[in-house]
């Protein structure tokens, strides 16, 4: 399978992209394609809401996001990786996936698979309430198949992420792709 791993993490040694190291770790170990894009620090620019894409066609803006587009069509799957901020996704993430409208059909069709994966400080068992919602909606939009998620309570540093059974889970689900 090619799986295309999204990154949105302004801090690219922080303890989501670490996350998504083990996820990858274990994915190519079960003989999977992995490309790691660092959508965080892409030249992505918004969506102006224009729709000279037609939802369908090309995006007016040339910046990354043609390329990015290329792997994600070419993928099997999506991973999509952030820390939480303010009970959602980075504005870097979701700026990607504001982007998506411009291909939504040729996502659709492909009744890809995805997972997510996430971090936080806060521990509380209403942390990633949001989050969550947000992502099952974009699976259930997207047509997507969603393979599971990885949500670290309490990796507010790198430290305590890695001391903690999450990359361990993240390795396993990438382990576990069918």
């Amino acid at each position: 399978m090619n799986i295309v791993v999204l990154e949105g993490s302004p801090n690219r040694n922080g303890s989501s992209n670490f996350l998504a190291e083990r996820f990858a770790d274990g994915a190519r170990e079960s003989g999977h394609t992995v490309r790691i894009i660092d959508a965080a620090h892409a030249h992505i620019a918004p969506c102006t809401g224009c729709v000279s894409c037609g939802y369908e066609g090309p995006c007016v803006q040339k910046d990354e996001m043609e390329q990015i587009r290329a792997e994600i069509l070419k993928a099997d799957m999506m991973v999509f990786v952030t820390p939480l901020y303010y009970y959602g996704m980075t504005a870097q993430l979701k700026t990607l996936i504001d982007r998506l409208c411009a291909f939504n059909s040729s996502i659709q069709r492909k009744h890809m698979k995805s997972a997510l994966l996430a971090v936080a400080w806060n521990s509380d068992n209403w942390t990633f309430d949001t989050l969550e919602a947000h992502y099952k909606t974009l699976v259930r939009y997207l047509n997507l198949e969603n393979c599971g998620e990885v949500l670290g309570r309490g990796c507010g540093t790198p430290g305590m992420t890695k001391r903690s059974k999450y990359p361990e889970q993240a390795y396993c689900l990438g382990k576990s792709l069918i």
